[in-house]
C-alpha cells in the first residue's frame, strides 16, 4: 500500500491538512466555480484572478500583486530586478534560503545575481548580521519565519530594526513570505504591519493555503508590472492560471482566519511533548505553527515506525524524514494544520506517547 492510501485510512494524522485525493480536490473546485460564476483567464486576464490579486495586494498594504506559476520563479525576478535598479549584483540571503537549499542554483547558473550568506545557520537574521556587511548591497531577502530551522522570527524589535537599516541604505528589502500567513499569527500583527517596509514580498498559494500551487509577488505597481513581464519572458505565462487560483480562494479566508487557531494547537502539542523526551523539539517555544522534532533513530528506522503505527494503531506522524545532523539521528517537520486542529486532545495524546515508546524500543532483528 502507498503512504497516502495508508496514511488515508488513518484516524489520527498529526501534520498538515487533509489530504484530499484529486478526484475529491476538482469536485470541490468544480462546486466553487459553479457557484461563484467562474470563468478561466486568458494568459492572466480574468475577473477572478484579478479580484484575488487585488485582495492579496490589499491585505499586504502593497500597490499591486500578480500571480506566478511558481515561487521559484517569483524570488530570483525579485531579487534581480532590485538589484538591476540599483546597478549592485549583490542579495544578502540567510544560509538556510530557500534560493541556497532548494533552488538548485538558479540564481547562479542563471546569471540573476550574486548571492552572499550572512547571519548564522541556526538563528534568525539580527540588524547587526546586516551591519557587519562592509559591501554595498542590492538587496536584502528575509524569510518568515525560517523554515529549515523549525520556524523562527526574528523578534519584531530586531525585524523593524532591519527595515530601518534597509531603508537607511537604500538596499531593497525583499520577504520570502511562503509562511507569511503563519508569521503573522505569531507576531499577533496584521499582515499589512508585517509586510510594511518590505519592498516586495512574495506569498504562497499552497503551504498553508493547501492549493494546488502557484505564487503571488506584491509590491509597488511598477515593479509588479515589471517582473509580470519577465514572468512570460521565462516561460510563466500559462495559458489559464483559474486552477490554482480557485485551488488557493475556495479555501482562503477560511485558512487565514484560523492560523490563529493553528498556532494554539501547536502550544498544545508542545506541551504535550514534554511528557517524551525522547523526542527534542526545536524552536524552545513555537513561534508559528511549526516545529520540527528530532528522533534518537536514523530516518530508515523512522519510517518503519511510521508505518508500523499507521498499519497497526491508524496514526500518522509524520510526512517526510531527513538525517540529522548527529550519526544515527533524524528530524521532521510538523506543520499543523486542519488535521491536529481537529484531532481529540486524548489521540493526540495516545499517538504522542506510541510514537515515542516505538523509539524507545530497539528494533527487531528482520523487523520493524
Amino acid at each position: 500500500m502507498s503512504d497516502s492510501a495508508l496514511q488515508r485510512q488513518c484516524h489520527t494524522v498529526l501534520p498538515g491538512h487533509r489530504a484530499r485525493t484529486p478526484a475529491e480536490l476538482f469536485a470541490a473546485m468544480a462546486a466553487w466555480c459553479e457557484a461563484n460564476g467562474v470563468e478561466h483567464d486568458v494568459y492572466g486576464s480574468g475577473a477572478l484572478l484579478q479580484a484575488f490579486e487585488a485582495r492579496i495586494a490589499q491585505l499586504l498594504g502593497k500597490e499591486a500583486a500578480v500571480f506566478c506559476i511558481s515561487g521559484t520563479m517569483a524570488q530570483v525576478t525579485a531579487l534581480r530586478l532590485a538589484c538591476e535598479d540599483r546597478a549592485r549584483t549583490l542579495a544578502a540571503l540567510h544560509p538556510t534560503s530557500h534560493i541556497f537549499v532548494h533552488e538548485r542554483s538558479n540564481y547562479q547558473l542563471l546569471g540573476h545575481f550574486k548571492a552572499l550568506q550572512a547571519g548564522e545557520r541556526h538563528r534568525p537574521w539580527t540588524v547587526a548580521d546586516l551591519a557587519a556587511i562592509p559591501d554595498r548591497l542590492g538587496a536584502v531577502g528575509l524569510e518568515l519565519p525560517l523554515r529549515e530551522i523549525g520556524g523562527q522570527l526574528s523578534s519584531w524589535d530586531e525585524l523593524e530594526a532591519i527595515k530601518a537599516h534597509c531603508q537607511a541604505r537604500g538596499v531593497h528589502l525583499h520577504m520570502d513570505g511562503a509562511r507569511l500567513w503563519e508569521a503573522a499569527a505569531g507576531y499577533a500583527r496584521p499582515l499589512h504591519e508585517v509586510a510594511a517596509g518590505f519592498d516586495s514580498v512574495y506569498v504562497s498559494l499552497y503551504k498553508g493555503i493547501g492549493g494546488l500551487g502557484g505564487a503571488m509577488l506584491a509590491g509597488s505597481g511598477e515593479f509588479v508590472a515589471r517582473a509580470a513581464e519577465w514572468f512570460r519572458r521565462q516561460g510563466g505565462n500559462v495559458i489559464h492560471r483559474s486552477p490554482y487560483v480557485v485551488a488557493a480562494a475556495m479555501d482562503f479566508e477560511a485558512r487565514l482566519a484560523a492560523m490563529p487557531d493553528y498556532l494554539d494547537r501547536t502550544r498544545f502539542l508542545y506541551r504535550e511533548l514534554a511528557a517524551h523526551p525522547i523526542i527534542r523539539v526545536n524552536p524552545a517555544a513555537p513561534q508559528v505553527n511549526m516545529l520540527h522534532l528530532h528522533l534518537p533513530v536514523p530516518p530508515e528506522r523512522a519510517l518503519a515506525i511510521r508505518r508500523e503505527l499507521a498499519e497497526r494503531h491508524g496514526t500518522w506522524i509524520f510526512n517526510r524524514i531527513a538525517g540529522g545532523v548527529m550519526p544515527g539521528t533524524s528530524y521532521f517537520e510538523l506543520y499543523v494544520g486542519d488535521n491536529l486542529l481537529h484531532a481529540p486532545d486524548e489521540r493526540v495524546r495516545a499517538a504522542l506517547a506510541l510514537f515515542a515508546h516505538a523509539l524507545a524500543t530497539p528494533a527487531r532483528e528482520g523487523g520493524p
